[in-house]
């Protein structure tokens, strides 16, 4: 790419701003804009749930590049700003004033926003999600003053928030559809050493509960009504019920879309001008052999490297497996691999389920490695990784041994 190119990345948070890093770092000497919605400098979302909620980090602890780092490597970074439509006949973007801003490859990296859902009472007074620093920030000022929280949803989110909240000392009563937490990502026994986690820390944990409606008074939460007519009293609610991929540029610049916006193994999308990476993109995988789209840190960390390459019309494939972590009260748990929803699979455990100390294996019907989970066990990951991409069959007992080095 010639000095007179010009880039565009829309998106603001880590994947973008690693983007950027990456692009300068592999002698992009272009102009380089990055577009972002929020008025805050590109951050990391890990510790919206986590540290952050806890009191152990500020804003500024996760924030990606102070603002002279943008200077320095001119960044055109443009702030409060979104973008509109792709006009990709004319290589533009769109701007809210109707403006446009020429590109000669485009990044998008617009990321997710939580999901809704259709019930009464979710517009009302006390009822939160989180996505932003501000609803992080939000709920850390309700834990300073409300007694009891309805958490909606058991999945990550809003099991990281239950465990934060609990450790603020409000009573806190969590909602979910399935049989156990996480079962679409871990299954019923594994779902179920969360579900004890949670309850041996005080919370009630309520599976199989349908909800009907927030209860409001005056335009505020009050509690939540369950399909059986249950009312549980709240001061705040907490909607915590998945993510949903903003793909709704590509789609109306008529990008194949499918989960997300439909990536090859170089996170190319059909458009050889525009990539996109992070929450957004449901990637061709080469190891795996499948299409997949996984909204966690380490795609967004991770993705950059390659699609800096590729934007540079250099050779570059993702490779990396999906990786994804927790920390909730004393449990740590780090998962490296994928299992496809709904994938029959066996599950080996090596360790001691009761004392929420060990590592489960996922296992096709060949006993191929497709994913590894370690809790509390700590410096496993790379030897998990390395099972799974090895592609070959393991036995199960000795897997399960302990005493069996990885």
């Amino acid at each position: 790419m010639t000095e007179d190119s010009r880039f565009v990345i829309v998106g603001g948070g880590l994947a973008a701003a690693k983007l950027a890093e990456q692009l300068r770092a592999q002698e992009y000497a272009g102009a380089l804009t990055l577009i972002g919605a929020e008025s805050h400098l590109p951050y990391e979302r890990p510790p919206l749930s986590k540290d952050h909620l806890l009191g152990k980090q500020a804003l500024v602890d996760f924030t990606v590049h102070p603002e002279q780092w943008y200077r320095e490597n001119r960044v055109d970074l443009r702030r409060d700003t979104t973008v509109t439509a792709i006009d990709r006949t004319s290589k533009t973007v769109v701007l809210p004033d109707g403006s446009t801003l020429p590109y000669d490859r485009l990044a998008l990296a617009t990321g997710s926003r939580p999901r809704r859902l259709p019930i009464p009472g979710t517009d009302a007074a006390g009822v939160y999600e989180l996505r932003t620093i501000e609803q992080s920030d939000a709920l850390l000022t309700l834990f300073g003053v409300a007694h009891r929280l309805v958490v909606i949803g058991a999945g990550w989110i809003g099991l990281e928030v239950t465990a934060a909240a609990r450790n603020a000392g409000l009573e806190v009563t969590v909602l979910e559809a399935e049989e156990v937490p996480l079962q679409a990502a871990l299954g019923k026994q594994l779902g179920a050493v969360f579900a004890e986690l949670h309850r041996d820390h005080g919370v009630d944990l309520r599976c199989g509960a349908r909800v009907a409606e927030i209860v409001t008074t005056d335009g505020r939460a009050t509690g939540v009504r369950l399909t059986d007519d249950t009312v549980i009293a709240a001061d705040a609610v907490l909607l915590a019920v998945g993510a949903r991929p903003n793909v709704e540029l590509a789609v109306d610049a008529d990008l194949p879309t499918g989960d997300g916006i439909l990536v090859d193994e170089s996170l190319a999308t059909s458009d050889p001008a525009i990539v996109a990476i992070g929450d957004i993109a449901e990637q061709q995988h080469p190891l795996l052999g499948r299409r997949i789209r996984v909204e966690h840190w380490a795609n967004a960390l991770n993705q950059p490297t390659v699609a800096a390459a590729t934007m540079l019309g250099r050779p570059a494939v993702y490779d990396r497996l999906p990786y994804f972590f927790t920390d909730q009260y004393d449990l740590g748990m780090e998962y490296t691999g994928h299992v496809a929803p709904g994938q029959d699979a066996s599950i080996v455990i090596r360790g001691d389920l009761g004392r929420r100390a060990f590592i489960a294996f996922w296992l096709d019907s060949g006993n191929r490695i497709l994913a590894g989970m370690n809790v509390n066990v700590w410096d496993v990951t790379e030897r998990i990784r390395e099972l799974i991409v090895t592609g070959r069959p393991a036995d199960p007992q000795r897997l399960a041994d302990p005493d069996t080095e990885l």
